[in-house]
């Protein structure tokens, strides 16, 4: 699901259509996402009936054809598109959303770089219009 408004100073959306992670990195020690997918979890979000297992919610991955009002939205802002445990099929159709909701800006932050990389060879990730994509540590 897309959310109306973020929290997230640098954003103005989330879209969540996978969820949970694993650590990966020092940087990964303090992750905002555990934590939160623990508190959701706690409250019934169904979409965190996993825990911070790596889950794919392919009922979300439509969510930006229907905002209309071009946004500022951050992907998987409780997990990594990129994690190795999502196939390129589920990668590439989240890809395929963002080309389709051209009239949004795509904000992807990601700890693999060696995954990004192979995706790259079936997607000009850096030449899709709308979508920014970060290696963070």
């Amino acid at each position: 699901m897309v959310s109306s408004k973020s929290k997230i100073e640098w954003t103005e959306s989330t879209w969540n259509p996978i969820t949970g992670c694993n650590k990966v990195s020092p940087g990964c020690k303090y992750c905002y996402a555990e934590r939160m997918s623990k508190r959701l979890k706690a409250m019934g979000k169904p979409t965190y009936i996993n825990g911070f297992n790596v889950s794919v919610h392919e009922e979300t991955f439509n969510y930006p054809l229907y905002v209309r009002k071009p946004k500022l939205i951050f992907v998987n802002s409780m997990s990594d598109l990129f994690h190795e445990s999502i196939p390129d099929e589920i990668i590439l159709r989240l890809f395929d959303v963002m080309k389709k909701a051209s009239w949004h800006t795509f904000q992807i932050l990601t700890k693999r770089s060696y995954r990004l990389m192979e995706i790259d060879a079936l997607i000009d990730c850096r030449r899709i219009f709308g979508i920014m994509s970060q290696i963070v540590v």
